[in-house]
């Protein structure tokens, strides 16, 4: 990378981007051992498991919908909700307003299954911040709020 584009109106040392960067590396792989931990416990890929976790409290999504969600091409969206409808965890119900719609809905069973992740997750997370002292969660939290904030910057200046 360019030294120039590294720096900016303060400068960053070298160590402290370095130390980011295998920061953001080594918090990636974790969230991506999760992932394929929960993928495992769930027996679902982890896009069926991101598009089951959209529902929340929807009781219908569009394809297109999920799409613009999930960041992906709707042929990518049809080829998981069918995985999701093989497994009755979503059925597919034409809107009463628009026969040329397709609205998608959890079936009983995927609500089980959505709300048995959600739980999962839930402990993941309450496991996490039982790691560290009430001043150090209102710490991270805060902190994590404005890498947030700053991941969202930079990312209005990637248009």
């Amino acid at each position: 990378m360019n030294e120039n584009i590294i720096k900016t109106e303060l400068e960053i040392p070298g160590y402290q981007l370095a130390q980011f960067q295998l920061l953001i590396n080594e918090l990636f792989q974790c969230c991506q051992e999760r992932m394929q931990f929960q993928s495992e416990k769930f027996q679902l890929p982890d896009a069926e498991i991101r598009c089951l976790m959209l529902f929340g409290d929807d009781r219908y999504l569009t394809p297109k919908g999920i799409s613009y969600k999930m960041n992906v091409v709707k042929s990518r969206v049809t080829k998981i909700v069918e995985g999701l409808v093989q497994k009755k965890l979503v059925q597919r119900v034409r809107d009463p307003e628009d026969s040329r719609v397709t609205l998608l809905s959890l079936t009983s069973e995927g609500q089980k299954k959505k709300n048995t992740i959600k739980e999962f997750l839930a402990y993941i997370h309450l496991e996490t911040m039982r790691q560290l002292t009430p001043e150090q969660r209102k710490t991270m939290l805060s902190n994590l709020d404005l890498l947030r904030s700053s991941m969202k910057a930079v990312k209005e200046l990637m248009v």
